[in-house]
């Protein structure tokens, strides 16, 4: 890149601008390819643009492999009261099934179902036209069910940079134990084969 543009600022205000008119993050690949900075410019320039924001309205944040402005957190309440009834605003079976897919992916509605012991169709529907899980493909099983995952959307609108940061869950911990009833004695053992002849 030709010492100018930093020189005079006009990388910075590139870069601005992209992130301002940016519908989704953009990684510094996406941002190097247009505006011809090499890699480190561009990653001096976000660093500048981080710090410069960090007390305002609006900050620079990175999520979901790349960088985007954001409402800053100290501004949520006066966000949230323009925003409110929030388009994004998901009911518990909802949540729970997102829950399901980012932490199973790729996953099927048969396993969720299994999960949640109720039927998802609407609820799989919600999610995919929110654009929080998209159909990934089918499984190589017999019935060829189709997969979900997560988007990229689902990553900005839960503040993550990847799956990667979603908080850890203890399985060992939610496992129910089922016990079966087995026979004591010999004798009971028969009568229970028998019992099913």
């Amino acid at each position: 890149m030709q010492t100018e543009l930093v020189g005079t600022g006009e990388l910075r205000r590139n870069v601005e601008a992209l992130l301002f008119v940016a519908s989704e993050s953009l990684s510094i690949d996406a941002i190097v390819k247009l505006t011809g900075a090499t890699h480190v410019e561009i990653a001096e320039t976000l660093q500048h643009l981080t710090e410069e924001y960090a007390d305002r309205g609006l900050v620079v944040r990175e999520i979901a492999g790349g960088y985007r402005f954001a409402s800053a957190s100290s501004a949520r309440t006066a966000v949230e009261a323009y925003l409110l009834p929030a388009k994004t605003n998901l009911s518990g079976p909802a949540m729970e099934t997102l829950a399901i897919v980012a932490y199973l992916q790729p996953t099927t509605k048969g396993e969720i179902e299994a999960i949640r012991g109720v039927n998802v169709d609407s609820v799989v529907s919600t999610l995919i036209d929110r654009r929080f899980i998209f159909e990934a493909g089918r499984r190589d099983v017999i019935g060829r069910p189709i997969e979900y995952k997560t988007t990229p959307e689902f990553l900005e609108s839960f503040g993550l940079r990847s799956l990667k940061e979603l908080p850890p869950v203890d399985l060992d911990a939610l496992e129910i134990p089922m016990e079966l009833p087995l026979p004591n004695t010999v004798e009971e053992e028969v009568l229970v084969s028998n019992s099913h002849s």
